[in-house]
């Protein structure tokens, strides 16, 4: 029997969810998150970290012992074959990058989607973990039409033709990308023309029925999301948690040494 998908569901019910995001495909890092009670699903940064199959498939093992939803964030390309590889470890979500057209847009619904007449998707009958929990076609049918398929805003020519992008069935999710759209539009990060395009693909998701999404490294600043409506955050990453505590702490004790 395959897992139920947790993201979907709290879509499905219009329900919030709250994700970790980390670096590492480290199985008790899974659990550490999963143990703690408090978060949905969790993200693996696979577009800035370095993986394997082996490790994918453990990474899902280890967040199904606790009921954890799990999201995997990919490079650019090769799309179908990285975004295929994960939902046969059992990513139950993908989150995918730097796309810029309509085409490439529709094309990451496809590879998510079963290859059946109805459906018209990319994902056939795969011998993968994934396929093992299926107790038949019509399971294996539906759980692939259940991933959830996210898609990064971040270029400005997507931000352009975004009414069209939301106007894409199976697109379930938007990611506001910030550092992406300045580099492309060559505005600077604290330009107000930034928070303004912010604010419009939150709202335009909003009114297409597409869940927008927030990356959050604080709280700081959050009750502005929370006002525009929206309901789903990631709060946080391994690597910048560690880098703020061994930078003010070391740094402060660096300090009392000198003072000695």
């Amino acid at each position: 029997m395959i897992r139920p998908n947790k993201l979907r569901q709290l879509l499905n019910e219009d329900r919030p969810s709250l994700c970790v995001r980390v670096n590492t495909l480290w199985p008790d890092l899974v659990e550490f998150v999963g143990a703690l009670g408090v978060y949905d699903y969790i993200e693996f940064a696979a577009e800035y970290a370095p993986f394997d199959m082996q490790g994918m498939d453990n990474f899902c093992r280890s967040a199904e012992l606790y009921g954890l939803g799990t999201m995997i964030k990919l490079d650019q390309d090769p799309r179908l074959w990285l975004a295929q590889r994960a939902i046969g470890s059992g990513f139950q979500s993908i989150l995918f990058v730097d796309v810029r057209t309509r085409a490439e847009v529709e094309h990451c619904v496809r590879v998510c989607r079963p290859d059946t007449p109805e459906d018209g998707g990319l994902y056939g009958a795969a011998g993968r973990r994934f396929g093992y929990q299926s107790t038949g076609h019509a399971e294996y049918a539906q759980a692939l039409r259940d991933i959830v398929v996210a898609i990064m805003v971040e270029k400005k020519c997507l931000v352009d033709d975004l009414e069209n992008i939301l106007s894409i069935p199976g697109v379930d999710m938007v990611q506001w990308g910030p550092s992406d759209y300045t580099m492309s539009s060559g505005l600077q990060r604290s330009n107000p023309a930034v928070k303004e395009a912010e604010r419009f693909v939150i709202e335009a998701s909003l009114k297409n029925g597409v869940a927008p999404r927030i990356e959050l490294e604080s709280l700081d600043g959050v009750e502005y999301y929370l006002n525009l409506g929206v309901k789903h955050f990631r709060i946080g990453n391994d690597v910048s948690v560690l880098r703020r505590f061994w930078q003010e702490n070391g740094a402060r004790l660096r300090d009392m040494l000198a003072s000695s």
